[in-house]
């Protein structure tokens, strides 16, 4: 399969070091300096560009890739992607003809991926014990840009979809960065998530559920950001001829 890489940072890299192990070309790297490949031949060849950019470029990443024709897998957190969303389903309620395609996720690791279950699973069987309070602790490398991660935002949001909560929380959250707490404005949960930013840890994400009695806790640690890479490469592999919004629940699952 032809791929193209959009950003190539860490993970960028990462991302072809596996896609190559896999049997697979990358025809196109497009990074900051050389967006004007969004319309090169090369980047047209395409079957699937896969994108881990950053929060401020990514929506005009897809967009591009879109024009010319290639389907997006994409990564990059911190952004409000509803809007694209909102865009492919509409079209698709509308059954209109429609050729773009994105699969976005969180976290495309296949670990983290059987914790967002098995949180929704856990969030499903306390719904009705009202003692039991959820938090979220995330810990991340100090050159993470967003806060929460995109990930924590996620066991926060399926928790309040399906527990029906019995507190609030203000419209901030607290964020650890380097032993000094700092206040985050504009993040709205009704989940307490408190983000940790130190050395260079890939990823740890603990859903906990306490209550007078009790504790309830699982945890994610990602090992490397290989588990991400492959993940990323997998959900491209089967995006490949699909059009319209799609997530990684439904790759692995």
């Amino acid at each position: 399969m032809n791929l193209a890489l959009i950003g190539y940072g860490k993970m960028g890299h990462i991302i072809e070091q596996v896609a190559r192990r896999r049997g697979h070309e990358i025809v196109c790297i497009i990074d900051r300096d050389n967006t004007a490949d969004f319309l090169s031949p090369a980047f047209s060849q395409a079957d699937v560009a896969i994108e881990f950019s950053t929060p401020a470029t990514a929506e005009a990443n897809i967009r591009a890739a879109w024009q010319a024709g290639v389907p997006v897998v994409c990564g990059t957190t911190g952004w409000d992607v509803s809007r694209l969303r909102d865009e492919l389903c509409d079209a698709a309620e509308c059954c209109q003809t429609d050729n773009r395609a994105l699969l976005w996720s969180s976290n495309f690791s296949v670990g983290v991926n059987v914790f967002f279950t098995l949180n929704k699973r856990l969030a499903g069987l306390l719904a009705d014990y009202p003692d039991y309070l959820p938090s979220i602790t995330e810990t991340h490398h100090i050159h993470k840009l967003d806060a929460p991660s995109g990930t924590a935002k996620t066991l926060a949001e399926d928790i309040e979809r399906i527990y029906d909560l019995r507190f609030t929380n203000d419209d901030s959250q607290r964020v650890s960065y380097r032993g000094r707490d700092a206040r985050v404005s504009g993040v709205k949960s009704q989940v307490p998530i408190e983000s940790i930013r130190e050395g260079e840890v890939p990823g740890i994400h603990t859903v906990t559920w306490d209550s007078p009695v009790d504790t309830i806790s699982i945890t994610h640690s990602a090992k490397s950001r290989e588990g991400f890479a492959l993940g990323a490469v997998l959900a491209a592999e089967w995006l490949k001829g699909k059009t319209g919004w799609h997530t990684m629940e439904e790759v692995l699952f």
